[in-house]
């Protein structure tokens, strides 16, 4: 793994840091997307993770794209010409965006401060989002004359619904904690202090239930978003069948019916 980006284990919990402090964890080089795509590789092919938390360090989650870098032509977005900006974005952030799309590891954001652009993107792209009191939510892309390479048009409107990300997208307006709240932009405000502890205590909820289960669950959550009914209920089934034949969904019914707390393996 490389410098963007840190791993911490607690249990069967990883946490994420992007940590670029100095450019407000701003995604600048294909590196700096290597290293978030590489952590995330890591998470999925651990069976020992349950559950995910993507944060920031110090005062930002992330600030987005790095202007200097965008106005230099040398990083992640325009090059020479279009052709080949196109193949830019393809090979970079948009490779971020699959892969933190597809991780079946539930993933729970904690936005420490300025979620910005492509930052703001990143976050919609966790399962449930948390911010701290003093985080900061914008759609930007507009204020600097460019539309969402990330596809934070389609992500946005699965967060909040169609007039909501237009607002967002159109505007190009920031929002506090407390507007994205009432705007379902996040599930949960806490206090700055609280805000690792929180998302802990949350991923600890979760981690506690059958680790195939959680998976299986956070696939069925995100096929839900691109299918029919019908096409979701032959998935489910077939889930569900699979599901059936774990030692923990043995141990979870057993424990309910001796109404003792479950022990789980992950098998």
């Amino acid at each position: 793994m490389g410098n963007f980006v840190s791993a911490e284990r607690h249990g069967a919990v990883a946490v994420l840091r992007m940590q670029n402090e100095r450019a407000l964890n701003a995604i600048g080089s294909h590196e700096d997307c290597r290293d978030l795509v590489d952590a995330l590789e890591v998470l999925a092919e651990d069976r020992n993770v349950s559950v995910g938390i993507l944060t920031g360090a110090g005062r930002a989650f992330c600030a987005g794209g790095n202007l200097r870098a965008i106005q230099q032509r040398t990083g992640i977005g325009p090059l020479e010409q279009p052709d080949s900006t196109r193949t830019n974005y393809r090979r970079g952030v948009q490779r971020v965006v699959r892969t933190l799309y597809e991780i079946e590891v539930p993933m729970i954001a904690a936005v420490n401060g300025h979620a910005v652009g492509l930052g703001c993107d990143l976050a919609c792209l966790c399962d449930i989002r948390i911010a701290a009191e003093s985080a900061i939510f914008s759609a930007s892309f507009i204020k600097v004359g460019i539309v969402p390479g990330d596809g934070g048009a389609w992500l946005l409107q699965q967060a909040v619904g169609h007039s909501t990300a237009a607002q967002m997208l159109l505007t190009g307006d920031r929002y506090s904690a407390e507007q994205a709240e009432r705007m379902g932009l996040v599930s949960r405000v806490v206090a700055d202090d609280r805000l690792m502890d929180e998302a802990m205590a949350l991923a600890g909820r979760i981690a506690a239930n059958p680790a195939r289960a959680l998976r299986l669950t956070k696939r069925l959550l995100r096929e839900a978003q691109r299918q029919r009914l019908d096409d979701v209920l032959e998935l489910s089934a077939a889930f569900q069948a699979i599901v059936h034949e774990t030692a923990d969904h043995r141990e979870a019914v057993a424990a309910l019916i001796d109404r003792r707390e479950p022990s789980y393996t992950g098998d």
